[in-house]
């Protein structure tokens, strides 16, 4: 597995999610359950707090994901990776 891979199993992020992600990178890409694959940033909101800002991408089955923000209700470091619990979802990214 690539050091700036996180694999998920299923084709979609949902809240509770952990995520596998490489500790101290803040772009990497996600590989799907369905093979389809999307980039990933971490990021912090205006008050510092991490977000994931989730690329859109299509599923195996068709089903487009539009660009999409989530917050990261726990981060927890493991040697040279970070596990990343997904909270809600937000529906505005930033801009750049």
């Amino acid at each position: 597995m690539s050091q700036y891979l996180i694999e998920v199993p299923y084709s979609h992020l949902y809240p509770g999610l952990i995520l596998d992600a490489p500790a101290g990178a803040d772009d990497f890409l996600v590989l799907f359950g369905d093979d389809s694959e999307s980039r990933a940033q971490l990021i912090s909101d205006g008050t510092g707090r991490p977000v994931l800002r989730m690329g859109g991408y299509m599923t195996a089955t068709g089903t487009v994901i539009d660009e999409r923000l989530w917050t990261v209700r726990e981060s927890v470091r493991h040697g040279d990776r970070v596990h990343l619990r997904l909270g809600d979802p937000l529906f505005d990214p930033p801009a750049h």
